[in-house]
């Protein structure tokens, strides 16, 4: 395991800049009484009495309906391929990005804030647009800390029983019916994942990336979790329970960096990134090398052969 900069926790006196700063001026860490009920499905906005009581995702896993999946399974299909479409067309062009993620719970103006809204910075200071889940609390800590150091900022929304709205510090929204496309772009536009204290969506992200890594899915993918306090209990089992039952290797710890350093963070991304251009031009300047050996081989034999013929 790769282990950063060390520092005290987040509840001790770590020194974290903009902790001090007043809480932004809208209200994405608590829904407000005077706004109506509001669902997002896709580009459509749906208020107050035609808000459905399932989501997209609970009707498509719903097993009760008897066989009218039958008829209506199909057109979903279409439904989930407009999705990747959209979102493949929408980032097509974003350029160098990394994925952050984190507690939609993280109150504004606490330590934890402080600490998304420097990666934010950090990232887009490094070149790098940051993609986040659109939603309050740690994920606009993060696109808000973009926004503010001139970068781009990205926000991939996803429609719940429990309506979280785009936070407004987001440049580029899209709204997803389905958490599988949606998890699609946060690895396909991403450079690598950085991951502050969060719950079971943090956790799911954060496993789903170490999976998709450990099985070589995706490749010179760094992870990065900001949090000594937070995370190295959870780094502290895996080497003591599921190390020794065999349920990981001691590689796949190395996976892993640990930080609590937003800086150190970028740094452990940006090296990756640079690793993998390098390596990539390296890849490209021996294929070319091969086509010109194979041109030349075949030049020879013609020539060769010619010579025999006369």
């Amino acid at each position: 395991m790769r282990v950063g900069v060390k520092a005290a926790d987040y509840g001790g006196t770590m020194s974290v800049p903009f902790a001090s700063d007043p809480a932004p001026p809208h209200p994405f860490n608590a829904p407000d009484p005077m706004e109506p009920a509001e669902r997002h499905e896709g580009a459509t906005t749906l208020r107050r009495g035609q808000v459905p009581e399932q989501t997209t995702d609970q009707r498509l896993l719903d097993t009760r309906n008897g066989h009218d999946w039958v008829q209506s399974d199909p057109w979903r299909v279409l439904r989930i391929q407009a999705e990747f479409v959209e979102g493949f067309d929408s980032l097509a062009h974003l350029g160098p990005a990394v994925s952050v993620f984190g507690s939609a719970r993280t109150a504004a103006g606490s330590p934890e804030y402080a600490i998304g809204r420097a990666v934010g910075r950090e990232l887009a200071e490094a070149g790098f647009a940051v993609i986040t889940g659109g939603g309050p609390g740690s994920m606009e800590a993060a696109n808000r800390g973009a926004q503010e150091a001139g970068g781009v900022s990205v926000g991939l929304g996803i429609e719940l029983p429990f309506e979280q709205r785009m936070n407004h510090w987001v440049d580029i929204g899209i709204n997803f019916r389905y958490f599988f496309s949606r998890k699609t772009m946060f690895v396909k536009y991403a450079q690598g994942f950085i991951v502050l204290p969060g719950g079971m969506g943090t956790m799911d992200e954060l496993f789903e990336a170490l999976t998709l890594v450990q099985t070589r899915k995706v490749t010179q993918f760094p992870v990065v979790l900001v949090g000594t306090h937070y995370w190295q209990g959870l780094l502290d089992w895996m080497r003591t329970t599921m190390l020794p039952e065999h349920k990981i290797s001691e590689p796949d710890l190395d996976l892993i960096a640990l930080t609590d350093d937003p800086a150190e963070a970028v740094r452990i991304v940006a090296d990756s990134s640079n690793q993998r251009d390098d390596a990539a031009v390296a890849a490209a300047r021996a294929l070319a090398a091969d086509i010109i050996a194979a041109r030349h081989a075949g030049e020879q034999s013609r020539a060769q052969e010619e010579h025999r013929l006369t």
